[in-house]
Parts: C-alpha cells; structure tokens; sequence
C-alpha cells in the first residue's frame, strides 16, 4: 500500500526530469525559447525563428544546435522558474516570444543575450535604465505603434456607421504596458476623425466572453483587436460573439485576420520571428555581438478575409492582399 501511495509523487517527479533540458553540450549551442502562452497565431514566430537558424546552417536535424523550448501557459510564476532554469543552464542565447517573456527574461539575465519577437520597443516594454538606454543583451525584431495609425484609419474608410458617429469597441488588458499605450493611441487617433472608442478592461482570457458581450450590447458598430495577449489568447470567443450579433473585427495584427478578422494593416508573425532567427544565427555564427542590435519589424503587410468581408459586404481596397 505505501508503493501505491507515494506512485502519484514518483509520477510528478518522473514528469519534472523528462522536462529538464538535455545536458549541454561543448560544440553545439543551446537556444533556450520561452514562449509566454500557447496561440495559433503566435506560434508562428517560433516557426520563423527556427527556419532562420536552419537556412543559417543550424538545424536540430543535423545536429548543429539544441533548441529547448518551453511555454508558461499563460502563468507567470512558471514563466520565471521557466527564464530562471535557462539562465541557471547558461544558455547561449534566450529566444523570447511576447512581451512577457522579454521582460522577464531582461529581469532576469544580464548576460546572456536576448533576442525578442512579438514584442515593443524598450521605451513601451519601460525596461529603460535611468539614463534612458535599453539593456545591453537585447537584441531581436521589435515593434513601436506607429502601424496601428494606418490599421484603425481603414475602418472609417470602410464602414459606415449605424447613427451619426462610428462606434468602435475595444477590450483591454491593463496589465500589458503595449495594450494601455495602443488603447491610448487610439483614442488619440479617433478623436481625429470623430468616432467613438467603447474600451471596456479584462485580466485574463477567461473573461473574454463577457466583457466582449457586455461591448456588443452597447450598439457598437465594429470591434477592434489590438495588439494585446489576452486579445490573442482569446480570439475565437471575441469572434463567435461578434459574428453573431453581425459585428466585424478590425485588427493590427495580420495573423488575426487567418482567423477570422475582416482586414489588418501589421506585421506577419512569421517573418517577425524569421528577422529575430536571423539576427540569433548571426550571433551563434561567431559568439559577439558586434553589430547588432534591436530592429524593427522589417515586413508588414495589408490583408483581408476574403469570407468576413463578404459576410459584411465590405469592398477591400486593391492594395490589400487575400490571405491563403
């Protein structure tokens, strides 16, 4: 009976030692990626990256590097133990998937250097020192907020409203630093061209149905996806609820339109994480950091759902592309 009764710790220790990154090695680099939450479209990132290392000649396959990867699942303490384990096994290199990780991991090392994806610019990630510089092992693709002007100035264009002033709803996590700065920038955007901002607040995905409902009963005449986690996380919640009280989602974020948003002015998931891979492959190339340095994101583009736009007999613009 004592066998049975401690089976349940043997299994939970079992499962602790098969998570434990394998054994560095003295020729082959270590690439410990930290990826904040499980997404469709976030994953994407990760995809670029590592198809940036293997045309770089460092593949997995082949065994020219070691790529561990772990995802916190949304939960911050285990998002430290995840950067603290990594730091702790001297990684070569920290790849970081949103803004979450990059911050914790710049909390956390610095030494080994960071390259970011799907994350701001250190000013909007407030990792500033006092003499206002970013942290010295920070590298990567990075983004301001400058593209969500062009993304918000499509819907006025696009749609008419239904009383005498466009009303656009928005949720909100007021714990993400990029999610309050683009809400604010919208704002400022809006009051420009006389439409009205519905913004309601949440804490996690889990209260995504409700606070999109209670904006839905507000008479709102689209609703806006901004660059924000909990958004992400939660899209297809955010979408059932719009689609059936015939509400289209407009985004800055091209990866929302694949699923389901009608059209997007942003950057690809993808290629933002290949550019973060290139600069990374740099660096496992010669062990310096000479030269680099934190990018903007090099590619965005203008996409539209072909199935939202026609359900909500929106006309896209020519310059905008069909995604596959």
């Amino acid at each position: 009976m004592k066998f049975f009764k401690y089976l349940p710790i043997a299994f939970l220790l079992i499962s602790i030692v098969s998570c434990k990154p394998k054994p560095k090695s003295t020729d082959v680099p270590v690439v410990g990626f930290v990826d904040a939450f499980e997404d469709a479209t976030i994953s994407q990132a990760r995809t670029g990256f590592t198809d940036a290392l293997k045309k770089e000649g460092f593949s997995e396959a082949k065994k020219t590097v070691q790529i561990e990867y772990s995802n916190a699942q949304g939960n911050i303490p285990t998002l430290t133990q995840i950067v603290n384990h990594f730091v702790s096994e001297n990684v070569d290199l920290l790849a970081t998937c949103t803004t979450l990780s990059t911050v914790t991991a710049i909390q956390k090392t610095k030494t080994i250097p960071i390259f970011a994806m799907v994350s701001p610019v250190p000013e909007r990630m407030k990792v500033l020192d006092a003499n206002g510089k970013a942290p010295a092992n920070l590298f990567g693709a990075l983004e301001d907020l400058n593209y969500i002007d062009t993304s918000f100035a499509i819907i006025p264009k696009l749609l008419k409203p239904k009383g005498t002033k466009l009303v656009i709803g928005m949720i909100y996590n007021q714990s993400e630093p990029q999610s309050t700065d683009a809400l604010n920038r919208i704002k400022s955007l809006a009051e420009k061209q006389n439409v009205t901002i519905m913004a309601l607040p949440l804490n996690s995905s889990a209260d995504a149905q409700l606070v999109t409902q209670s904006l839905l009963n507000r008479n709102i005449d689209a609703f806006f996806a901004n660059p924000d986690n909990t958004v992400f996380a939660s899209f297809e919640t955010i979408l059932k609820s719009c689609n059936q009280k015939n509400v289209p989602i407009f985004t800055s974020e091209a990866g929302l339109v694949q699923r389901g948003a009608v059209a997007a002015f942003g950057a690809d998931i993808y290629q933002w994480g290949y550019q973060a891979g290139e600069q990374a492959a740099q660096f496992l190339k010669t062990h310096k950091t000479d030269g680099l340095g934190p990018q903007m994101v090099k590619i965005r583009k203008r996409v539209y759902n072909t199935a939202a736009a026609k359900k909500y007999n929106i006309t896209v613009p020519s310059n905008f592309e069909a995604v596959k």
